[in-house]
């Protein structure tokens, strides 16, 4: 007989009404695995020796899985040693000169002192700001140019070079030859 579909629709059940009947566990013994809470107490007596053994797998681990090169070598692969990152010792500081006809007697190599020379009301006042800079640029002579200074290059340390800045604010600096 072949087989005929039913007519009706499938039916939807709530959820859980396909579920059998509940029914009480029975009471059954603790299971437990045999050797292991002795096994714990020694591990726990001898914390030193599990504590050593411990990290020298670890170490073998890490050993057996480390890179390695072609040669059989372990460690780190051979490249080029990178260059160290010094600290800047030194750095370049544009300075204005208020005498553009001393700064034409400069030429790059020269060390110089620079000298801010301040107005008061009391006098003038004068104080050595940076001692042997070394020139590093000057500018080119230009024909015509009035004198309103000229704006050097000079290399000083970090310190020196915060300080040219704060007295060109509020002095004129002047340079001598070394």
């Amino acid at each position: 007989m072949p087989f005929v579909p039913s007519p009706s629709p499938l039916v939807a059940h709530p959820p859980g009404t396909d579920a059998p009947p509940t029914c009480e566990v029975p009471h059954f013994a603790p299971v437990r695995v045999r050797g292991g809470r002795h096994q714990l107490r020694r591990l726990v007596r001898h914390r030193r020796r599990a504590v050593a053994v411990g990290l020298v797998v670890t170490a073998a681990a890490l050993v057996a899985a480390g890179p390695r090169d072609s040669d059989g070598a372990r460690g780190h692969p051979v490249v080029a040693p990178v260059r160290e990152h010094r600290a800047v010792t030194t750095v370049s500081a544009p300075v204005r000169i208020a005498d553009g006809a001393t700064v034409r007697l400069l030429r790059p190599g020269d060390r110089v002192d620079v000298i801010a020379a301040e107005e008061t009301a009391t006098g003038g006042g004068a104080r050595v700001i940076a001692r042997g800079a070394r020139v590093l640029r000057v500018p080119e002579v230009l024909e015509g140019a009035g004198d309103s200074g000229a704006l050097v290059v000079l290399s000083v340390p970090r310190s020196t070079a915060a300080r040219l800045v704060g007295a060109s604010s509020t002095a004129r600096l002047a340079v001598t030859l070394c």
